[in-house]
């Protein structure tokens, strides 16, 4: 077995027993292009080996999306098929487990008119309402790793032939997610534990505020009263510790829906609906973004700031030091999940319940008057940078330094 071979062996177990966890008896559900079938047909042996009971793929195709979104008639994008929507929430009913498989194409969907991307995407996530509650109140197991593709290479090492830059984003990518480690799985049991560390000292500080100054940036960031830090894994309703993001290096607790005032600018391209939105700024006012600016991309960004209501509003905070492994590559990887555990990082949209205290046993009404942020989507944006520096206030107007430079000040 090459090594290569090795590696990719190692990446589907670690996803099995790190990411979502399998128990024996358990139903895994597998999202994943095409093109991943060498490391899906991995994971389903990992997973039938840890004792799962079924193992259902959901394929899907860069180059039939981009047919879809150039040819197919516009009430299409209106449409989501209600037997996967059921699928899924019985999925989730019945203790089921998400696998996401992605390959990231940055600009998948170039040129096409963002009003019909804006509008799937609303369609999908209204109808999948009820799963993705499950799944952001951590009441099943799921998780989201990457595998490289011709595209992506592309847009990451320009300057590199096809082969060359396929190889360099491999090699990143099982860095990066530990994999080139002896044991990956006992790899990722200690970083958690590092990253809990910080989760620690920071819900014992409980500051009110959190204040970020930076280039373009000048913004005050108010916490809902008993928030929680989290960061690394999370338990599951069932008690089983899971990790739903490989690689992660954040931790991160929840801002209050109407308490977010100042300019806020991005750092890294956000690549949103296969899309990049580049050098943007965002302006708020008691919560709401009232006022932006996007060099490219303006148009995508309005598509995503007009989802609902709540998409103009910040449902998750998350604090990334700059000197960490993503960020030390001095790479852009044009995918949210590697560049926003390069840099700390703000979401625009629905929050995760359980960053407030008992948040999740809360019936939506009772949360959004508590300022836990409603919507129908959820998208991060990166904002650190070794120019940044975050201030916590507390209670008492009392001010302690976060990061300095981009890094922890403690």
């Amino acid at each position: 077995m090459s090594q290569f071979e090795q590696l990719l062996e190692k990446y589907a177990e670690l996803a099995v027993k790190s990411g979502v966890n399998i128990v024996p008896g358990q139903t895994l559900h597998i999202n994943a292009p095409i093109i991943a079938a060498e490391y899906v047909r991995k994971v389903v042996k990992y997973a039938y080996e840890a004792g799962a009971k079924l193992v259902n793929i959901d394929w899907n195709d860069d180059v039939v999306t981009r047919t879809k979104y150039e040819l197919a008639p516009d009430e299409v994008f209106g449409e989501f098929p209600a037997w996967k929507v059921t699928a899924m929430e019985e999925l989730a009913e019945n203790g089921g487990a998400v696998l996401s498989v992605i390959s990231p194409n940055p600009e998948l969907l170039k040129g096409i008119d963002p009003k019909r991307i804006a509008t799937f995407n609303k369609t999908a996530n209204t109808a999948l309402h009820k799963y993705r509650e499950y799944m952001m109140a951590d009441r099943i197991r799921w998780s989201i790793v990457a595998i490289p593709c011709k595209e992506w290479a592309e847009k990451v090492y320009p300057n590199e032939n096809i082969d060359k830059a396929m190889e360099l984003l491999w090699d990143s990518v099982f860095k990066i997610c530990r994999v080139d480690n002896e044991n990956p799985v006992q790899a990722w049991e200690k970083h958690n534990d590092f990253l809990q560390e910080k989760v620690v000292q920071l819900n014992d500080k409980r500051y009110k505020t959190l204040h970020y100054t930076a280039p373009g940036t000048d913004l005050k960031l108010d916490l809902v009263d008993d928030h929680v830090w989290k960061g690394g894994g999370a338990n599951s309703e069932d008690g089983k510790w899971f990790n739903p993001n490989i690689p992660t290096e954040e931790v991160f607790s929840m801002p209050h829906s109407h308490g977010v005032n100042g300019t806020v600018t991005s750092t890294l391209p956000l690549n949103y609906g296969g899309n990049l939105i580049e050098n943007f700024s965002l302006t708020f006012k008691d919560g709401s973004v009232v006022d932006f600016t996007a060099e490219k991309g303006y148009d995508t960004l309005q598509h995503l700031l007009d989802t609902d209501e709540g998409a103009r509003r910040l449902g998750e905070v998350a604090l990334v030091p700059h000197d960490s492994p993503i960020s030390n590559t001095g790479l852009i990887f044009y995918n949210t999940l590697y560049d926003e555990n390069a840099s700390c990082h703000l979401a625009l949209g629905k929050a995760y319940p359980n960053n407030m205290k008992d948040g999740e046993k809360l019936a939506p009404e009772e949360q959004a008057k508590r300022g836990i942020n409603q919507s129908l989507t959820h998208v991060d944006f990166m904002i650190g940078s070794a120019e940044l520096n975050i201030d916590g206030i507390k209670e008492d107007g009392t001010v302690e330094p976060i990061m300095r430079n981009g890094n922890w000040a403690f």
